[in-house]
């Protein structure tokens, strides 16, 4: 499942106006390499691991310590993202005024 996020900290840590991730499995992700990582409280309060290239710098998943087994994979980090739809928006509450949610797709003002 892909979802956008558009809360102050997805938009800070995009550099964009919504951050995206795509739910998977964490036993159905296979990662080359090691990755650094770090931890930061999200505006739900909850902790999130933060897995990027300690190359380049690109966050490939953030992990959230809520939910076991679950990993939100940075979807921009595929070699082909033409497929991806998303399936929800949260914290619209926070999104940019100027971006028009799409009403075909579910809305939460905070997270679901």
């Amino acid at each position: 499942m892909l979802a956008v996020c558009h809360c102050r900290e997805c938009q800070r840590h995009s550099g964009s106006a919504f951050g995206m991730s795509m739910i998977v499995p964490e036993t159905s992700l296979v990662v080359e390499g090691t990755l650094k990582n770090f931890e930061r409280d999200c505006d739900s309060g909850r902790r999130l691991g933060n897995f990027f290239c300690p190359e380049c710098g690109t966050r490939i998943y953030t992990k959230p310590t809520f939910v076991p087994g679950i990993v939100n994979l940075k979807p921009g980090t595929l070699d082909d993202t033409s497929w991806l739809r998303p399936a929800l928006h949260a914290w619209t509450s926070s999104r940019q005024h100027w971006f028009e949610l799409p009403e075909d797709v579910p809305q939460h003002e905070r997270q679901p």
